[in-house]
């Protein structure tokens, strides 16, 4: 049982960070999850409807990895997927001094890590729809999960890299 006052906040920070996780995870599995029934029932695989010029939705089948490579490996992706994923849960859970914003940020990439491999347990791959027209060099085609897990990604980063270092005292890291 904590019996510092810094233990006390630093336990009280954990269950604030925490919830915060969960609902963003959820609400983030739950809008990728949404958009993949969404367009797997309205378009057929191959088929493209313009929204505008800049952006059409395409549906396709990602039975691969990152930018459609190593086909038919969905599995392997899935099953990798599933172990980082264990993994930042674990971090998150049992880190001694993890920041707020890392909740934040891991709960975008575990929320939409999450909705790709259900993806894959449901349709056989992960279904990208978002085409995005009249960039050079950029014929891809990805989905709403994608979009946050570089949202994550980057804003940790940045966070990372400008928040500053780490500080001695545990209860002022959160």
């Amino acid at each position: 049982m904590p019996g510092t006052v810094q233990e006390v906040s630093l336990e009280v920070n954990k269950i604030k960070g925490m919830a915060a996780f969960a609902i963003i995870a959820v609400v983030v599995l739950a809008v990728s999850q949404i958009s993949s029934y969404v367009i797997n029932n309205s378009l057929s695989i191959g088929e493209t409807t313009v929204v505008n010029s800049f952006l059409f939705l395409t549906h396709t089948r990602n039975l691969g990895g990152v930018f459609g490579s190593f086909q038919g490996m969905g599995w392997a992706f899935a099953l990798f997927s599933s172990c980082v994923l264990s993994g930042v849960l674990l971090y998150l859970l049992l880190g001694p001094a993890v920041r707020f914003y890392e909740y934040i940020c891991f709960a975008c990439i575990v929320g939409a890590g999450a909705s790709n491999v259900i993806d894959r347990f449901i349709y056989g791959g992960v279904i990208d729809f978002i085409d995005i027209q009249h960039i050079p060099y950029w014929n891809y085609i990805f989905n709403t999960a994608d979009v946050m897990i570089h949202i994550g990604l980057w804003s940790m980063l940045l966070f990372s890299l400008f928040w500053g270092t780490r500080k001695t005292n545990l209860a002022e890291n959160i």
